[in-house]
């Protein structure tokens, strides 16, 4: 056995696909201490910078002394405090829905729900793109998986209207974590009601950073509860905490409860952690300054990347991937982009489509410009010695 896996280590090594784990030495932030040294960070998912802002830590070491550090068992033995209890009731108002429900993980949200909801009989549809939670809790339920081209909706159409017996569930990202956009939640909900169709959306990278007051992709585009069923969104992204919560129907979140296995069997997130997202909730809501940043620097960003000749995709979130073709290539523009004090990591397949591996550039309202201009001047250098 030992030798078989060594051969398939090699192999991911041979195919530039074997990952390597760093150790951070710091707190996230614009500038990070990793494996000892200290780089201009481009990789975090700390979108608003909240995950060490003095309001968030504060509630943090709170609700440690008022609750104690861990939660000491599930939700449905003695685990479910008051912190949890009220953060679902704040997550439920933040996003419009009638009732929320907590969960440790996005991965294990996303496992959760569709678990729970789908069997043999019934028809998951998933984009091509989506995150690979939402693939893998259709393998847990067993239901047949169909898979649209991205954001393909005449495709989703056809697909939907082959299948004549059983529930369809329809999943999709809302924005899409490798490739920064959007999907196109308006006519995905459309379709969906005419085909009898449930519609779930992963918000993992909308929260907090899209729409009105940051209350995510589905208020960017005038959409709630009765078009969109089911929301997942994260809590250790732009709300700079830890964890994830499903928003939907009081009979979805009763149902969840009672059949989301990785709900019932899982010990429930440290109630300082519940305490630190509320705090960071309030953030969200009151700095739109955050948001506003974040759309500068992008800007300032493409616009630059743009006059280099830089293969950028059609994306004007946070999330700015540049794509390099080979996986080996991407690797070795890391690699440089390192040894010039700047962080971007090399995102290769299967993460994404063989052919497409990139560089997954992200910004937090924590940059600065001069950072942007920075990391511009040394992709440029790259480019430069790679015509050489």
């Amino acid at each position: 056995m030992p030798q078989d896996l060594k051969a398939g280590l090699e192999r991911r090594r041979a195919e530039h696909l074997y990952r390597h784990r760093r150790v951070l030495g710091s707190p996230q932030g614009r500038e990070i201490i990793l494996d000892g040294q200290k780089l201009l960070s481009f990789c975090s998912n700390d979108y608003l910078g909240l995950s060490r802002h003095p309001k968030v830590i504060e509630a943090f070491r709170q609700g440690a002394e008022n609750h104690g550090v861990g939660s000491g068992a599930a939700h449905l033995i003695t685990g479910h405090g008051t912190a949890h209890q009220k953060l679902e009731e704040v997550l439920a108002e933040f996003v419009g829905y009638p009732r929320a429900l907590l969960f440790s993980t996005g991965y294990m949200a996303n496992l959760g729900v569709i678990s729970a909801l789908l069997g043999r009989a019934d028809c998951l549809f998933a984009d091509r793109l989506n995150h690979a939670s939402l693939i893998d809790g259709g393998l847990l339920s067993r239901a047949r998986l169909k898979r649209y081209p991205h954001g393909n909706v005449a495709s989703l159409l056809r697909q939907l209207a082959s299948v004549e017996s059983g529930k369809k569930l329809v999943a999709t990202d809302g924005v899409f974590s490798m490739d920064g956009d959007l999907a196109p939640l308006p006519q995905l909900a459309q379709t969906c009601a005419n085909q009898d169709a449930w519609l779930m959306v992963d918000d993992a990278h909308g929260i907090g950073v899209i729409g009105p007051e940051g209350r995510g992709t589905l208020a960017h585009f005038g959409l709630g509860p009765s078009e969109v069923p089911i929301l997942m969104g994260t809590l250790g992204k732009a709300l700079g905490a830890f964890g994830a919560f499903v928003a939907g129907s009081e009979e979805l979140i009763e149902t969840l409860i009672q059949q989301a296995r990785p709900y019932i069997y899982t010990t429930a997130p440290p109630p300082a952690v519940a305490e630190a997202v509320r705090a960071g909730i309030e953030l969200v809501i009151t700095d739109q300054w955050r948001r506003d940043r974040l759309v500068a620097l992008v800007q300032r960003f493409r616009t630059g990347a743009e006059r280099l000749g830089l293969k950028l995709f059609p994306s004007h979130t946070p999330i700015q991937p540049l794509l390099l073709g080979e996986s080996e290539r991407a690797l070795a523009w890391s690699r440089e982009l390192e040894a010039l004090g700047i962080l971007a990591t090399a995102i290769r397949p299967p993460t994404v489509p063989a052919g497409s591996a990139r560089l997954r550039i992200t910004f937090s309202a924590e940059h600065l410009e001069s950072d942007v201009d920075s990391l511009l001047v040394a992709l440029e250098s790259i480019m430069q010695r790679e015509a050489a």
